[in-house]
């Protein structure tokens, strides 16, 4: 495996790691439980402040049932649209942008078509700040108390210790969002403000 290969599956397993813990509905503090790993670890490494080692990635992968190249993104998994995608459990596909540990990261997400509107997102919450932007399709956040539906071009933010989960809004197809994820208190600052097209000349 190439460096830059090497770094990108290593930037992955963060977020793939938070993916499948929050697909489970279990706390880091019940994977700590059954781990051993302190929570603060298992944050950390979710949230791409720390490489976890080899022998905390066996234990991860053996706790979610995966294998490592499940794990890694190495087994492929039919995306939409005919397109090959990386995937890995609970049928959603992420795809890593950002081959490096800390700071931002920013992943493209996929949800799958669902043969019927979905419950209520379970929800989920813990340190960082989170952008998202819908490519393709309706996603449904559930932020707190707030139910939100997300079309193509839509865009949210927020702080991630509030309660949130998403989900496919309907059958009409798949959804494709980007995320941008960041440490707390990390997020996306814009350095020019919205400019008005110049009014015609006389």
């Amino acid at each position: 495996m190439a460096g830059d290969d090497v770094a990108q599956t290593l930037a992955a397993l963060g977020p793939r790691l938070r993916i499948l813990r929050e697909g489970r509905g279990v706390t880091l503090a019940a994977v700590s439980g059954a781990t051993g790993i302190a929570p603060s670890t298992l944050s950390r490494i979710e949230n791409g402040r720390r490489r976890p080692t080899l022998e905390v990635v066996l234990q991860l992968a053996k706790e979610y049932g995966v294998s490592l190249d499940e794990l890694a993104g190495s087994a492929p998994a039919a995306g939409p649209r005919g397109t090959a995608q990386r995937g890995f459990g609970d049928h959603k596909t992420v795809l890593p942008l950002t081959p490096y540990v800390g700071g931002l990261h920013a992943h493209k997400h996929v949800l799958p078509a669902v043969a019927e509107s979905p419950g209520r997102p379970r929800q989920v919450s813990h340190e960082g700040y989170e952008w998202l932007c819908v490519l393709y399709g309706r996603l449904w956040l559930a932020l707190g108390e707030q139910d939100v539906v997300l079309a193509a071009g839509e865009v949210a933010e927020f702080d991630t210790r509030v309660p949130h989960g998403v989900a496919n809004a309907g059958p009409d197809g798949p959804v494709e969002y980007l995320i941008m994820f960041g440490p707390q208190g990390e997020r996306l600052r814009p350095r020019t403000p919205p400019v008005s097209p110049a009014a015609p000349r006389r």
